[in-house]
């Protein structure tokens, strides 16, 4: 059909073609409805075909067609639902990417005039809502619209009072009055006259729309303030829980705004009253309300940009009444009297009967704790009982709140004893978030270190695969604590000052758990290492090699040049860091003067920096991501170079074959190299992202000229060119802002030569893309600030047993996959593990979300089962466990018509692919023949 279509057009004049193009494209979906809305015999066969149609994508230039189908449909239609469906199409059309709705407003807005539905009228005021916003910087359709919203406000139904409150709110003007009409009232007073609506629903939604306006940017009259207090003891819940959100606002807008107490002559800061009233409904009859108020305690700004409001940088602390006051005398009754009905709002939420409740007022009090040393050391009681909470979620909770404000407590022994209590917990989740606080907590006395070291020992023996974790735990525990491990040292060590004591067992994880506590304190205490036994010694040089990541480098008096121990900590600091940056800029600046792919000395030069920024990324770990990243990147151009050598392309026809293979070869390798720098790497820029498109580009026209000496087809070749040439109209249109620094590139040669190449012949066409690409520049890489590369470790299985597996063929067996996750982003969606069998199969397994957990920024850990099978083998062998990154890379950035349409049907040209980033680890199986 296209081949026609084209045939066609070449038979009629050049101004004629695009109108052709119109008359086939446009109409299509609209005429597709207009015959279906036809055909229905009854408003049931109507509604089923407007549902069918909004399952499938509109093209942006087809959507006014069909607004106008479906409207012309609306004005016949006497059934409401089909009326309420085709209300509703309107604004999802409306969201369509590329098309701009002011074409349709008039249209849509003249539809409110002559609906009798309450329901159709409030969707179609919802739809308005959806359109108002695709068109920010049109004030006159914003106005419009607002006084569409202010007419229908008197309207019986509490949806369509409803729907105009939220018009009202995400659009109402931020400067000017809303017109005549309104008599020169501004839209908060509007708003306002609803909070005393009949209907609880509309005066939720007239908080509501004020809170939008505050998000938006306008300052709130304080008048309102009074109104949102009375609203706090409406009857329904909804109302209080938005009254809460609103007192909130008003008191960071206005804090030093003197208010009368009432039944007193007193007055007080408007702030203090807002947080006496905020605490007061900690108490509420509502779990949800009670949940709002434990949250708005801790909140700190709602909006960014509405900061320069705010008259006051932060919310009181909670400890003491008006603490960022002046500091003058204050009458210290009143202060008793406010400071305790503000803890007993943190109490009740700490003791509630719902743990949603008790989990805000967890969260309340970490925000709270963490402004505030004074008041984090007085609320640790509370956080420390919160850990014997029956709820696991709330337990884990306090866990996570107390690692947050460790840097300001020191836990005594009974509160110690309390948190090492949890490490019986049966939950894994539980014991490593304990693990990962006891790594931040500090202590007070030598006898904390001894009951910490015994519990863990005991959770060790409990739990031996918390092994890693354990271990990580007493790194830092010894490196926090060095004064306090070292009375222990002979005791923990068994030393005697004049006998011989036994050597421990090197394989035993308790003694190795002990020694990376006292290693770790022996770091900054230089006279611990003269309590060693000559056996220490030994056991240090070992797992300093094995277990390198828990045992620091020591400076060991007289032993340096037995273990090499001297100044392996001398790369550490800044200053190396700082070096080691200027080391990589520099590398890349050499590189950068390589002036086209085929350049004399070029693949030499490529060769050492590539091997230079590999030796870079193992002694430095900061900047491991960075100096992957550009080697990585510096390979496919080394790829590319050798490829497009001059020797290979002057060739006797036998050869051709062989040096094919080659070529292709280096080609897919770039295509690969090019997918790894998109997906595994995050924190890239713009600049980045359009550079590794444009070595995908290189090595697809690399592919394209190498199918054209096959000589496989004609046809092939048109259809293959014509997909580069997509391509690279694509690759324009991504990456538009891009272009000015691609000068002397492929892609710049390239979009200079496509009126050519678009009319040219293939075989025309595949000579000029070899001419471009051997003269194109080398594009100079520019590094962002921050760039981390995906890694994922696998902690269990180890590959060290030898025992195998052993299960009957045909059934299954679990193996425990635990791995840790680096910089890794969307991990439920995009790690996957990978199972090899010696026999060639691959299996492949995703995950369960549940199976991720995320202990800390940036890093997750996997924690899953795979099941394994196989018919009989005759003796055991390996199985093969990796883990991979799962990628999508579309050429185009077309978007479907919803996110879930996107996810059922990937578009067209979508390249799906996976990225082992994981070491294997091998597994002895043993699958047995099923006994007879």
């Amino acid at each position: 059909w296209n081949q026609h279509l084209k045939h066609h057009q070449c038979s009629v004049t050049h101004e004629e073609a695009p109108a052709k193009k119109l008359r086939l494209s446009k109409p299509s979906k609209s005429a597709a409805l207009h015959v279906d809305l036809c055909k229905a015999s009854s408003s049931t066969d109507a509604l089923q075909y407007l549902l069918t149609f909004s399952r499938k994508p509109v093209e942006a230039e087809s959507v006014e067609g069909v607004v106008r189908i479906l409207l012309e449909h609306y004005y016949k239609e006497t059934d409401s639902s089909v009326r309420l469906k085709i209300a509703s199409l309107l604004g999802l059309l409306s969201k369509t990417p590329g098309f701009s709705p002011d074409c349709i407003v008039d249209d849509a807005i003249n539809t409110l005039s002559s609906e009798k539905s309450h329901q159709v009228l409030a969707q179609l005021l919802d739809s308005l809502l959806v359109i108002g916003s695709q068109l920010p910087e049109s004030p006159a359709v914003r106005l419009r619209l607002i006084e569409v919203a202010y007419k229908n406000l008197s309207d019986s139904s509490f949806g369509v009072r409803t729907k105009c409150l939220q018009l009202l709110g995400c659009l109402g003007l931020l400067e000017a009055p809303l017109g005549k009409d309104t008599a020169m009232r501004d839209v908060q007073s509007i708003i306002s006259d609803y909070f005393g609506d009949q209907d609880p629903r509309v005066r939720t939604a007239a908080l509501k729309a004020m809170l939008q306006l505050h998000e938006r940017g306008m300052k709130i009259h304080q008048i309102i303030y009074d109104q949102a207090c009375r609203l706090l003891s409406d009857d329904y819940e909804q109302v209080r829980s938005a009254a809460v959100q609103m007192v909130w606002v008003l008191s960071q807008l206005y804090p030093e705004s003197i208010v009368p107490i009432p039944s007193s002559n007193e007055e007080i800061r408007l702030v203090d009253d807002a947080f006496g009233k905020i605490s007061h409904m900690v108490s509420d009859g509502s779990w949800m309300v009670r949940v709002q108020a434990a949250k708005t305690l801790r909140k700190r700004t709602a909006h960014e940009r509405a900061k320069e409001l705010f008259a006051s940088g932060e919310f009181s602390s909670g400890r003491k009444w008006a603490d960022d006051a002046p500091k003058e005398k204050l009458d210290t009754n009143t202060v008793n009297l406010i400071a305790s009905g503000a803890c007993g709002a943190f109490v009740h939420g700490l003791e509630d009967e719902m743990f949603e409740v008790r989990n805000a007022a967890v969260e309340a009090l970490c925000q709270l704790a963490r402004s505030s040393p004074s008041f984090a050391e007085k609320c640790l009681d509370f956080l420390v009982d919160m850990f014997n909470d029956e709820i696991e979620e709330v337990r884990l909770q306090s866990i996570h709140v107390l690692r947050q404000i460790s840097t300001h407590i020191t836990l005594r022994e009974d509160q110690l004893d309390t948190v090492l209590a949890v490490l019986e917990d049966s939950s894994r989740d539980i014991r490593e978030a304990l693990h990962e606080l006891l790594c931040f907590t500090n202590v007070s006395t030598k006898e904390c270190i001894q009951l910490a070291l015994l519990e863990l020992l005991k959770n060790l023996n409990k739990y031996p695969t918390d092994r890693s974790s354990v271990w990580k735990c007493l790194k830092f525990l010894g490196s926090r604590h060095p004064t306090l491990v070292l009375p222990l040292v002979p005791e923990l060590l068994s030393t005697h000052p004049y006998f011989d004591t036994p050597e421990p067992d090197m394989d035993d994880p308790a003694y190795i758990a002990v020694l990376v506590l006292v290693f770790n304190a022996a770091t900054s205490c230089p006279t611990m290492p003269a309590l060693f036994s000559d056996h220490t010694f030994r056991h240090y040089a070992y797992l300093r090699d094995s277990l390198s990541h828990l045992v620091p480098p020591l400076r060991l008096p007289g032993r340096k040049q037995v273990y090499g121990l001297d100044s392996v900590d001398c790369g550490s600091g800044s200053g190396s860091v700082e070096s080691a940056q200027l080391f990589l800029q520099q590398s890349l600046n050499r590189v950068s003067t390589i002036q086209n792919l085929e350049a004399a000395g070029a693949p030499e030069l490529l060769d050492l920096t590539i091997r230079d920024l590999q030796r870079l990324g193992e002694l430095q770990t900061e900047l491991a991501g960075a100096a992957d990243f550009c080697a990585t990147f510096l390979r496919c151009q080394l790829l590319l170079m050798k490829a497009l050598q001059e020797k290979l392309w002057n060739i006797s026809v036998p050869l051709i074959l062989k040096q094919n293979i080659t070529v292709t070869a280096a080609a897919q390798q770039v295509l690969d190299e090019s997918y790894k720098l998109e997906f595994l790497y995050s924190g890239l820029e713009n600049r980045q992202v359009a550079t590794i498109h444009h070595v995908r580009l290189q090595a697809k026209a690399l592919q394209l000229i190498l199918a054209a000496r096959t000589r496989h087809g004609l046809d092939s070749l048109i259809s293959s060119c014509e997909k580069f040439l997509q391509d690279v109209e694509s690759f324009q249109r991504l990456f538009l802002t891009e272009l000015p620094h691609l000068q002397d590139s492929f892609v710049e040669k390239l979009l200079e030569l496509l009126p050519r190449l678009s009319s040219c012949k293939p075989v025309e066409q595949v000579k000029i893309l070899q001419t471009t690409l051997r003269q194109s520049g080398l594009l100079q890489l520019r590094l962002p600030e921050q760039i981390h590369r995906a890694t994922a470790t696998i902690i269990e299985p180890t590959g060290e047993s030898d025992n195998p597996l052993r299960f009957t063929s045909g059934l299954v067996v679990a193996l425990d996959i635990d791995a840790t996750l680096e910089h890794v982003q969307d991990p439920q969606n995009s790690v996957k593990v990978q199972v090899l069998y010696p026999d060639g199969q691959s299996h492949v397994i995703h995950p369960k979300p549940a199976d991720f957990r995320k202990p800390g920024p940036n890093r997750h850990r996997l924690i899953t089962q795979v099941y394994l099978s196989h018919t009989a083998w005759t003796e055991p062998s390996q199985i093969e466990v990796r883990l991979l990154l799962a990628y999508s890379s579309s050429c185009s950035s077309r978007l479907g018509w919803t996110d879930a349409m996107d996810s059922l049907h990937p578009a067209e040209g979508t390249v799906e692919g996976t990225i082992p980033f994981s070491k294997h680890v091998k597994v002895f199986i043993m699958p047995k023949p099923a006994r007879r």
